[in-house]
Order: structure tokens, then C-alpha cells, then sequence
């Protein structure tokens, strides 16, 4: 990838669509392009913050790992998506999550340094970053509720929905169902106890990555309680 396609895509990212463009190139010079297989680690839980990304292509699942092994899915970026900007606003940050990926994946690695030291010179992606972090934060408070007041059920039903295209009942899932459960938070023998309710109510059926939706009706009046 030569530096004028990196150029490109760092410009279509909301992040640093403000800047000028010298700041733009300035943020092409401190970025690296990482190619990564399937199951390869971008960093790991506890490394140094050094970089935060852009997602270009393929999938990142962002895991935490227990004490005991345990590992829970925080969350999965996909293409256009940036995670790990806010780190660079901590003293001495190391990466609170794994990333690996899940598919054949494409990412631009920038300075955290570097961008922290420009973000003085520019207020308004000062802004766009503010807000791509107070989204994210909504999100994650959304996330808490959800896992606090939902059940397994609605929360795997949502899931489903949300994946869905709005025209059509088939449609393939892009993740494992280990990691669709470990983003539920539901464990993966009560995610295969789930979907085989919603076949036998004749709501839903999955059959390997396959998933087909018989009542879009009731998924939607589960969701709504």
C-alpha cells in the first residue's frame, strides 16, 4: 500500500477528516499498514500504547482474558472503525484488551504520540474525536443495561435483528457463534439452548452460519418486552 492510498484512506476517517493537509500528511508519516491472517494478534492485553487504528478490511475482535482463562469479547470492529484513540490520553497506557483477527484484515497503525501532539493544533478534531468517544461511551452504557435488564434471549434476538438485512430473511453470520455468545456475555451451551427455542417456536433457524427469520413480528416484540 503506497503512501498516497494511505493518505486516502486515512482521509475518508471521520477522525481526521478536519485536518489540514499538512497535519494529514503528517499523520501519513507516523502511520504503518499491518496485513494480518486469520487468528493473528494486532497487540495484547497489558502491552504498551503505543498506536491506536484504523480498521480497513476483515474483522478485529477486542477480547479480555481472566485471571482464569476466561475470555469475553468487549467488542468487534469492522471496516471504517478506529479503537484504541483514547489510550493516548493516559499516562503510561497499555492496552486494556487483546486484538486479533478473526478474518484475513487490513489496518493503519498511527502514533499515539505523534497524534496527541498534533491534536493542539487542530480544535476541531479535538471535537471529532470527543465525540467518537462520548459515542462509544453511550454505547457501552447501553450495553451495561442491556446486560443488566435483558435476558440471554433478548439480547441474542437484538443481536439477530441488528445483523439482519432490512429486506431480507436469510443471511450468513460473519462470526463464530463461541464469539457472537462471548459478545452476548451468555455462555455457549445457553447460546445453543436460545437458538433452539427460537427454532422450536418457529422464529428463528440457524443451521451452521446460516440463519433464516420465520417471524420478524415476534423478534421485534421480544426485543420491545
Amino acid at each position: 500500500m503506497d503512501s498516497q492510498s494511505i493518505r486516502e484512506a486515512l482521509s475518508g476517517c471521520h477522525i481526521f477528516s478536519e485536518l489540514t493537509e499538512e497535519q494529514l500528511d503528517r499523520v501519513r508519516r507516523h502511520s504503518h499498514v499491518i496485513d494480518m491472517v486469520e487468528g493473528e494478534s494486532l497487540f495484547f492485553q497489558g502491552d504498551d500504547a503505543v498506536s491506536f487504528y484504523l480498521v480497513l478490511s476483515g474483522r478485529i475482535k477486542l477480547y479480555r482474558v481472566s485471571p482464569e482463562g476466561k475470555e469475553k469479547v468487549v467488542e468487534i470492529m469492522e471496516s471504517g472503525a478506529t479503537f484504541a484513540e483514547a489510550l493516548m490520553f493516559m499516562d503510561q497506557p497499555h492496552y486494556p484488551v487483546t486484538a486479533t483477527a478473526l478474518a484475513p484484515s487490513r489496518v493503519i497503525g498511527v502514533n499515539s504520540k505523534d497524534f496527541k501532539s498534533m491534536l493542539r493544533e487542530s480544535v476541531d478534531t479535538c471535537f471529532l474525536l470527543m465525540g467518537t468517544m462520548c459515542f462509544r461511551l453511550r454505547g457501552l452504557i447501553s450495553e451495561i443495561d442491556a446486560l443488566s435488564l435483558d435476558t440471554g434471549t433478548v439480547r441474542t434476538v437484538s443481536y439477530l435483528l441488528h445483523q439482519a438485512p432490512r429486506e431480507r430473511d436469510n443471511f450468513e453470520l460473519q462470526v463464530a457463534k463461541s464469539v457472537i455468545a462471548s459478545r452476548l456475555s451468555v455462555k455457549p451451551e445457553t447460546f445453543s439452548r436460545i437458538l433452539k427455542n427460537l427454532h422450536e417456536r418457529e422464529i428463528v433457524s440457524i443451521d451452521g452460519r446460516k440463519v433464516t427469520i420465520h417471524d420478524r413480528d415476534a423478534m421485534i416484540s421480544l426485543c420491545s418486552g
